[in-house]
């Protein structure tokens, strides 16, 4: 299941000034990152920071106001784009059209780990795993199912193939929601702070799986609280606050000796909460 090989080399995704409101809320304010093949990027911050919509953004969950998406070198989303010879409205359309095909084909590339996992609750965990490959990609389902069969014995699931969401623990149901997603093959996974609904002494388990997919060459964008987690694993850690990326660096950088005081007290309320 490695894929070290063929992850290492280039950018994979560029975002470029994502803006997005809510209503008269300003979630995101020119929003910029850059994704690298085999890649680590750690989203910190603290919550109501945009984290969560910056990771939407990226796969056309939300749609931005305003910037610019690419990936792997392929079309440019501007979601800016408005020029027409109408005074405007043939060529929003038109890039309305561009954006949402050229998102729908960043989607299909990328894959979600959920906050609450969003297994089908009425399906077994071999169902819940092979519900994308085979209703969207058209994958046979033989192919499907010994590909999920592979992926749950390298999580430690084989044995619960057959088993209900309701009867595993909330580290099991994580475990399969990042099994549902491998299973897609995709180029670029995308975890929305993963742990943060687990009981701690379940945590580890599912950490400790995202570390061997990062050891592997996985490409990941992870939205976490576990900042142990993103000191030892990213490759590069963003610190948001008020929809801004207020500084980005290596996890040995932003962790010891931050430059921005604003990354300095986030992570001294985190980190040292009781001082």
């Amino acid at each position: 299941m490695s894929h070290t090989e063929d992850r290492k080399q280039g950018t994979l995704l560029t975002a470029r000034g994502i803006h997005k409101s809510f209503g008269t809320n300003h979630v995101l304010r020119g929003v910029a990152l850059e994704v690298a093949r085999g890649d680590v990027v750690a989203l910190i911050g603290a919550s109501g920071s945009g984290k969560t919509t910056v990771l939407r953004s990226l796969n056309g969950l939300e749609t931005p106001d305003a910037g610019e998406l690419r990936f792997d070198g392929g079309p440019v989303v501007d979601f800016g784009a408005q020029a027409g010879p109408d005074g405007g409205r043939s060529g929003r359309r038109t890039a309305a059209r561009t954006a949402k095909t050229n998102r729908a084909a960043l989607r299909d590339r990328s894959a979600m780990v959920f906050q609450h996992h969003n297994l089908f609750p009425h399906r077994t965990v071999l169902e819940n795993v092979i519900e994308g490959p085979t209703q969207v990609q058209r994958v046979p389902r033989d192919t499907a199912v010994g590909r999920a069969e592979e992926l749950l014995a390298r999580v430690g699931l084989a044995d619960k193939r057959d088993a209900y969401p309701h009867e595993l623990s909330g580290g099991q149901q994580q475990r399969v929601g990042i099994v549902r997603a491998l299973a897609l093959q995709p180029d670029l996974l995308l975890f929305d702070e993963p742990t943060s609904a687990l009981d701690p002494e379940l945590v580890g388990e599912v950490l400790t799986v995202m570390k061997e997919l990062a050891e592997e060459g996985w490409t990941m964008v992870v939205v976490t609280h576990e900042l142990q987690f993103a000191r030892q694993v990213a490759s590069e850690v963003l610190f948001l606050d008020g929809g801004v990326v207020v500084e980005r660096g290596a996890p040995a950088q932003m962790f010891t000796d931050p430059a921005e005081e604003r990354t300095r007290r986030f992570l001294q309320r985190v980190l040292h909460p009781l001082d």
